[in-house]
């Protein structure tokens, strides 16, 4: 069965440029045109990634993006954004989004970045890894799952990789960078700032206090290391 891609962007030079490309590679493609348009096939369908612009009629890419995250759909989104803007790149990460493409794009980079993100939020977790343990944090790779004091919590597929991949490398300390190549599989030239925003969103769903973490803790001008917790 070919992975499934929605694209969502009112452009339809563009919406009819990424679904040629898409296809082209093997997916299937539906589109969408609009944000209300798209929640309603997200809900209905489940694709398996969708392509989301930021700037939609009606309802926005941020806010579409939001909620589905609100209601813990976590499908991966790739965000496209006309505006080489960081304020818009962040927003779009921490209302839940993946990864983001910069307009005008290749085609061809498009394509890769999904292949990338497609290849993580399916292959790298499982990988036969099993469970870790990390205090009262439970992290179940085959299951893509993560609980905190038995209770199930809510990761995007980005937030749960790197959660994983720091539980994977318990107290070693991992410079921005490094979580970049791993983590992200590719680089964002000087974008090191995606990495903080998505340690944030971990504190803020698995520490007691954020600003005073537990186990991610950050190494002053070196990067994070994941600890088991204090006693």
């Amino acid at each position: 069965m070919p992975q499934r891609v929605l694209v969502v962007d009112d452009e339809q030079s563009i919406q009819k440029l990424v679904e040629y490309n898409l296809r082209q590679a093997g997916y299937e493609v539906s589109t969408a045109d609009n944000g209300m348009q798209a929640l309603e096939l997200i809900r209905a369908d489940r694709p398996d990634l969708v392509i989301l612009d930021l700037m939609l009629p009606g309802l926005g890419g941020m806010e579409v993006c939001q909620q589905l995250r609100k209601d813990g759909i976590s499908i991966p989104i790739i965000m496209l954004t006309a505006r080489d803007d960081e304020v818009d790149r962040i927003l779009g990460l921490e209302m839940g989004a993946d990864d983001y493409v910069t307009k005008p794009f290749s085609p061809r980079e498009l394509v890769a970045r999904v292949k990338a993100v497609l290849r993580r939020s399916a292959d790298e977790p499982g990988g036969g890894d099993g469970i870790i343990h990390c205090g009262e944090i439970t992290i179940d790779a085959n299951k893509y799952e993560v609980r905190l004091r038995g209770e199930r919590i809510d990761l995007t597929p980005r937030e749960f990789e790197l959660l994983h991949y720091l539980a994977k490398n318990m107290d070693r300390v991992l410079s921005r960078d490094h979580l970049l190549d791993k983590v992200w599989g590719y680089e964002f030239v000087g974008d090191t700032r995606i990495v903080d925003v998505h340690i944030s969103h971990l504190r803020e769903k698995l520490e007691k206090e954020p600003k005073n973490p537990e186990y991610i803790k950050t190494v002053r001008g070196v990067g994070y290391k994941l600890v088991a917790g204090e006693a």
